[in-house]
């Protein structure tokens, strides 16, 4: 073989002999069967962790779950705070698009807009108990025992979130940008104590008593701010 025929470019036949071998059965590239795997390490770990607790749960459960072997799961996540980062942020943003759908389906009066959205706040813990679990429970001691700031910050984002939700409630509020914030940190940290107590004590209380003790807290700021 001469020195030019060993470096000559690959053939189209030697091409897509590589692209067929990179398929398998079902028509999937390798990047595709990828993605696959690590939705199913997602899907297990919001079945496994939601169902039985993130400090329960070892990475070699998450793959029973998953019907994987583990050199799958180390292919897509370093450890299993990593996969719990990724299933808690996932489930954040659902919930956070809920949240908000709930509220401006009461939009444009304020007390309907309270009622919505913490009745579809609450409906979707309870409908999805592993959720409240992982949002509520596990993410908090995750948070105090590894110090993660993705999760603190993603927690940050519902005090924002409020912030809004009160500026809506009260475009004409006289009331300062810090004084707002501070009233929707203290509104964030209500609502998630009801929701942690809740959850912890297995939804027992029924649904509309939670929902009232959280309408109580906002609607006196209502009052108190439109009497101002």
């Amino acid at each position: 073989m001469t020195k030019n025929a060993a470096h000559s470019p690959p053939s189209s036949t030697e091409k897509n002999a590589k692209v067929v071998k990179e398929r398998q059965f079902k028509g999937m590239s390798l990047t595709e069967r990828k993605q696959a795997r690590r939705e199913k390490l997602i899907e297990a770990g919001i079945q496994a962790y939601g169902t039985h607790g993130f400090f329960s749960v070892t990475v070699k459960d998450i793959c029973n779950e998953a019907k994987l072997t583990e050199r799958y799961f180390y292919e897509s996540f370093k450890k299993s705070e990593n996969l719990f980062q990724t299933i808690f942020l996932q489930l954040i943003e659902k919930m956070q698009q809920t949240l908000m759908q709930s509220i401006m389906q009461g939009s444009p009066d304020p007390l309907h807009m309270i009622d919505s959205g913490l009745t579809g706040f609450f409906n979707m813990l309870h409908d999805d108990p592993r959720m409240a679990r992982i949002i509520y429970i596990d993410a908090m001691l995750v948070q105090e025992l590894h110090n993660h700031a993705t999760i603190q910050e993603t927690m940050g984002q519902f005090d924002r979130m409020i912030h809004a939700f009160v500026m809506l409630m009260m475009p004409k509020t006289q009331l300062s940008e810090k004084e707002i914030s501070l009233i929707a940190t203290g509104l964030n940290g209500y609502v998630t104590q009801v929701a942690v107590r809740w959850v912890m004590g297995g939804f027992k209380l029924p649904i509309e008593d939670v929902v009232q003790a959280c309408r109580t807290v906002f609607l006196a700021l209502l009052r108190d701010l439109t009497d101002q």
